[in-house]
């Protein structure tokens, strides 16, 4: 008699190839099995329930684009599932960590650079302090964690392209471009 799990396995690795196949029922039917406990994962690192749902979203795209890639013998649908969900987690709050740590360190050299001025003055700088953190989180992904890198963890270009694993010419090239952007954007709105 062949257990309830190595049935279901057969099933989700089934889903997986019907998946992969651009086919559409399958995708359903994999959903409805693993959303629930994805869903929970995602919230238990993340601990907030919109992030959690975007993550399942994420994950679930991925799935679609990622399924021909799931190789049965390196493990079960859901751990890779999991795997997935877990690391898109994980990047998320990477995420918002670096753009906690950005906003913190604009807002403490703002107030350092201006406590000696007058209240108008202070005003303005919280004003340009905004402007600056706004446009810093419009730029691309890529040009946004490298120019906090540089300029907010202390980086050098070789330790940045060391840290991304990306070649120098690339994170000289992301930093140049971010900063004429920021420039660009800073200044049109001064």
């Amino acid at each position: 008699m062949i257990e309830d799990s190595s049935i279901d396995q057969a099933v989700e690795v089934e889903l997986l190839r019907g998946v992969s196949r651009g086919d559409r029922k399958s995708f359903e039917d994999l959903y409805d099995r693993f959303s629930g406990v994805l869903y929970s994962a995602a919230l238990q690192i993340l601990n907030d329930q919109r992030e959690a749902e975007d993550v399942l979203q994420d994950v679930f795209v991925q799935i679609w684009d990622k399924a021909k890639l799931y190789n049965p013998s390196r493990g079960k649908p859901l751990t890779w599932a999991m795997t997935l969900t877990r690391n898109k987690s994980i990047d998320r709050l990477r995420s918002a960590q670096r753009r906690f740590r950005l906003q913190d360190q604009v807002e403490k050299e703002t107030r350092v650079h201006f406590t000696e001025r007058d209240s108008a003055d202070e005003v303005d700088a919280l004003e340009k302090s905004k402007l600056i953190r706004s446009a810093v989180l419009l730029l691309s992904k890529e040009q946004r964690q490298a120019i906090e890198l540089a300029f907010f963890a202390g980086l050098t270009q070789n330790e940045i392209a060391v840290e991304l694993n990306q070649p120098l010419g690339t994170i000289k090239a992301r930093i140049r471009r971010g900063m004429l952007k920021l420039k660009e954007m800073i200044s049109s709105d001064l």
